[in-house]
């Protein structure tokens, strides 16, 4: 999994869902430098988000041809969109994606749907499967590949032009790498 690079709103810690924000330069200068690594993995089936930077970042990283796939969009913050936590918590106290609704947003059960789409196909796959996406949408899809409901990818920080690997350990899911810059 590699989260895109860095925009804008994520170097501002704005919620970015639906707004389609191109790369920072530096955003697409770290998306660039993943592509020796991603050269070594042979990948049978290379999945984007639609998104503008997901695509951009597969596009730099070696992937021009990554299947667009709208499961892997990021969580939908509905009308939280392009605001900081700080700005919610002023008259949300104690917001967070992972434990409190989001008006006009996605619920977690629509996103868990969504994400487990995303699991079986990866399952189904002759061998490994890459994915780019966003920040909360791939926390949470870790958290679906360990079979843990989605709130539980509030463990698993996750910072722009990132790789992480998830695997198995014998039949266990697991991850093998974390947020690996």
């Amino acid at each position: 999994m590699v989260r895109h690079g860095t925009t804008e709103w994520s170097a501002a810690g704005r919620h970015t869902s639906t707004t389609d924000l191109p790369l920072l330069p530096e955003g697409e200068e770290v998306a660039r430098a993943l592509r020796p690594r991603l050269a070594e993995g042979e990948f049978v089936r290379v999945l984007t988000s639609p998104r503008l930077r997901a695509r951009r970042t597969a596009e730099l990283a070696g992937f021009p041809d990554a299947e667009v796939d709208d499961d892997l969009v990021e969580w939908a913050y509905g009308d939280y969109e392009g605001t900081t936590t700080e700005e919610i918590r002023e008259h949300d106290p104690g917001w967070t994606i992972w434990t409190h609704p989001t008006p006009g947003g996605e619920a977690p059960g629509q996103v868990e749907e969504r994400l487990d789409r995303v699991v079986a196909r990866a399952r189904d796959a002759e061998g490994r499967t890459l994915v780019f996406g966003h920040g909360h949408a791939l926390r949470a899809l870790a958290a679906r590949w360990l079979g843990q409901p989605v709130g539980n990818g509030r463990f698993f920080r996750l910072d722009t032009a990132t790789l992480s690997v998830l695997g198995h350990e014998r039949e266990h899911p697991v991850l093998r790498t974390w947020n690996a810059p």
